[in-house]
């Protein structure tokens, strides 16, 4: 009898709570509605670049791009996508980024035999040129985590192993927040990167120690806006639909 008796209390303890809410005059919800500014209405074609992206890669133009070292683009174009050249260098944009969301779909070659670890399929995307997001054929493929697909490479492992089997089309999309520098060259704020590999959250606003090194620790050093750029590593993968948003 004791269990029906505390919860009859207590219900008679809240009755004088929802008689108040009750009572208590209507709100204005107008209040709390902001009109102005309008967005910027953005068209989202399903298979297409939104309307306000700068299309980098639509399946046959490079003119958004050039070899790292200058010049044309060395890497092959057939059948809407564009392929690694091994031994060719790697390529980047023409134009400067800093803040971007950046999407990118991606091919490791289907041929694995004789290769493995960090041997298949590897290539990398540099946001501004400093800060890689590997990309390696990670199918059943072991290597170090934070070298695998969907790592800031050598930084940060991804949260999961979201990879397709080699020669399924893959896709990143990435938000990218440019590291801030003060005028006399220190750091006020590091980069930060959230990474979705075919749609699963791998990087969750990763916060980057500083540019990519094979060798050693990250640190930063002063720059501005800079190339996204697409590694060469001896490996033929393969790219297409390639759209970036300034943010």
């Amino acid at each position: 009898m004791i269990r029906p008796l505390l919860m009859a209390t207590g219900l008679l303890a809240a009755a004088p709570a929802f008689a108040q809410a009750g009572g208590e005059p209507a709100r204005d919800p107008t209040r709390t509605e902001v009109w102005t500014p309008v967005p910027a209405t953005v068209a989202t074609p399903v298979g297409r670049a939104p309307s306000d992206a700068i299309v980098l890669f639509d399946g046959k133009d490079l003119s958004a791009w050039e070899s790292e070292q200058g010049g044309r683009v060395p890497w092959r174009v057939d059948d809407g996508a564009l392929t690694v050249v091994p031994g060719s260098k790697g390529i980047r944009t023409r134009q400067r980024f800093c803040d971007i969301q950046l999407h990118v779909e991606w091919r490791s070659p289907s041929a694995t035999a004789g290769f493995d670890g960090q041997n298949r399929g590897n290539s990398g995307i540099f946001l501004q040129d400093l800060y890689e997001l590997q990309v390696l054929d990670s199918y059943h493929n072991p290597t170090y985590a934070n070298g695998q697909a969907g790592s800031i490479y050598k930084q940060a492992m991804p949260l999961v192993n979201a990879s397709r089997a080699p020669g399924e089309w893959q896709a990143y999309d990435i938000i990218w927040k440019a590291p801030r520098f003060s005028q006399g060259g220190g750091l006020i704020s590091p980069a930060r990167i959230t990474v979705l590999h075919n749609g699963v959250l791998v990087q969750d606003d990763t916060m980057l120690a500083g540019r990519t090194e094979y060798i050693g620790a990250p640190s930063y050093a002063p720059h501005d806006c800079a190339p996204i750029s697409l590694q060469e590593h001896d490996s033929k993968v393969s790219y297409r639909n390639i759209w970036v948003r300034e943010l």
